[in-house]
């Protein structure tokens, strides 16, 4: 409609400079301004009268909504809104708090974990033109979409992922920044991110004559043009959240605020009902392409434990899984996973380094090193323990390498753990137990992991108490003098 108004338009235009600009006569810029202002005031007085707008609705009236989400399969989430002859391409994209971007403002950096671009490219109006950086408008534009839908975003405490949105306009006649809002809304829903509330968004116009005025829903570009403003209302059924005013007149009444924004109110609750009849609230997991993400507790003391010597520790397992890892000074830590298998293999590893060795359980441990006196065990990653000689068989042990080699798997149970330092036995694990084949015995050196995944409602805690780690040079120096009366005059059962 938008193109065939012009070329008829067009046509008027030509035929009004062909009549009237000629020798000694007006110059087309004026001919051209005197069509301007017919064509102005011919579209206004309609309006006043109560005549159908330009396109044919009435000053109520939304156009015509078409709704659809998930149009690109690899995306997080994504959503194509069309109104009129307004279109926006809409996707989320979710990423871990790294990817967040840091802010240098006046009171200082921080990091914003929420990002809304507005893209307005050239042939959205049939143009052609050098695309380079962001623009005024695309500038302006993204941070009222930002504004309308930030109101309804969970807190990042209950929902630590970085959330981008960026809408590609792709057609434009009017509004597009509203069109972004609704895009937006539908494609953070798509992508599984636990909005409080769907939101749309609608562009109000104004026709102020002598006479009366006229509040006009859902403006074209070209009632923006010709009208006397625009009038960006967004929200959610029950509210508000975001509104921008431009107007070219000294100012507006009371009841011109009022008619706007309940006329506004009806077109939003419209736009709202026409997104809900293809999604109308967050989907329940977040997409398969899109990080898995979990949050676990540790104790404080146990932070340098996860991170380990230059950050050697946390980087090996990161190196292992794939997942990004950040780790807060309370002990809380954020998991980003690749995918599920990814998250999951991380938290394990986790669990296993600050994980406390039991008494009373059996563990299947590797022997990692061989001393006169006895074996050291680890049973839990970075967590080793002393088989004394007395305690390695029923029957007298003469020399630990007779029933033990440095890599070998074998089932032990913890006798104490006094100050750190883990005293096993491997004569103490019941008969039973001893013979099961290590590979079918529990196993705390590869804990099952119990993660809690985020979905669309919350984001769960899982504690994990944990134990000082114990190296094998710290378990020589500690355990060596309790060892050395027994050696020589061992006791054996």
């Amino acid at each position: 409609e938008k193109m065939s108004r012009q070329d008829q338009l067009q046509v008027l235009r030509d035929a009004a400079m062909a009549q009237f600009v000629q020798e000694g006569g007006p110059s087309a810029d004026v001919v051209g301004g005197i069509f301007g202002s017919i064509e102005k005031k011919t579209v206004r007085r309609a309006i006043i009268a109560g005549e159908p707008r330009i396109d044919g609705r009435d000053t109520k009236t939304v156009r015509g909504i078409a709704v659809e989400v998930g149009v690109l399969a690899k995306t997080h989430g994504s959503a194509l809104f069309t109104r009129g002859e307004t279109q926006a391409l809409v996707t989320t994209t979710l990423g871990s708090t790294r990817d967040s971007a840091i802010i240098d403002a006046l009171q200082g950096s921080y990091r914003d974990h929420f990002m809304l671009h507005y893209n307005f490219p050239h042939y959205s109006v049939g143009e052609t033109g050098f695309s380079g950086g962001p623009k005024r408008r695309e500038i302006g534009h993204g941070r009222l979409a930002r504004r309308g839908i930030a109101a309804v975003l969970p807190s990042f405490e209950d929902w630590p992922y970085t959330t981008r949105v960026v809408s590609e306009i792709t057609e434009s006649n009017g509004s597009s920044s509203m069109a972004s809002v609704c895009g937006a809304s539908l494609a953070l829903m798509d992508a599984g991110v636990p909005l409080k509330a769907p939101v749309a968004g609608v562009a109000m116009g104004l026709v102020k004559e002598d006479d009366g005025f006229a509040v006009l829903t859902d403006i074209l570009g070209d009632e923006d043009h010709l009208g006397d403003m625009d009038f960006k209302v967004a929200g959610t059924q029950t509210g508000v959240t975001a509104l921008q005013m431009d107007i070219k007149i000294q100012g507006i009444t009371e009841q011109i605020m009022e008619t706007a924004l309940e006329q506004a109110r009806d077109a939003r609750l419209h736009i709202l009902d026409e997104m809900n009849k293809v999604i109308g609230r967050s989907r329940e997991t977040v997409s398969d392409n899109a990080p898995a993400m979990v949050t676990m507790k540790v104790e404080s003391d146990k932070i340098r434990d996860v991170i380990g010597k230059g950050g050697a520790t946390i980087r090996s397992i990161t190196e292992e899984t794939g997942a990004s890892i950040d780790i807060d000074d309370d002990g809380t830590i954020t998991i980003f996973g690749e995918g599920v298998e990814s998250r999951d293999a991380a938290v394990r590893l986790i669990e296993g380094i600050v994980a406390e060795a039991e008494v009373g359980q059996i563990y299947n441990g590797k022997v990692v090193k061989i001393a006169d006196f006895g074996a050291f065990v680890n049973i839990l990653p970075g967590k080793d323990g002393l088989v004394h000689i007395s305690q390695i068989a029923s029957e007298r042990v003469e020399k630990v390498t007779d029933y033990l080699s440095e890599g070998q798997i074998v089932k032990v149970i913890v006798l104490d753990v006094e100050r750190g330092r883990i005293k096993l036995s491997m004569k103490e694990v019941p008969s039973d137990e001893a013979e099961a084949p290590a590979s079918e015995a529990e196993s705390a050196s590869e804990p099952e992991a119990a993660p809690v995944a985020v979905d669309a409602v919350e984001v769960e805690a899982a504690t994990v108490e944990s134990a000082p780690v114990e190296s094998v040079e710290d378990a020589n120096v500690d355990q060596a003098d309790d060892a050395a009366d027994t050696q020589s005059k061992p006791t054996q059962d």
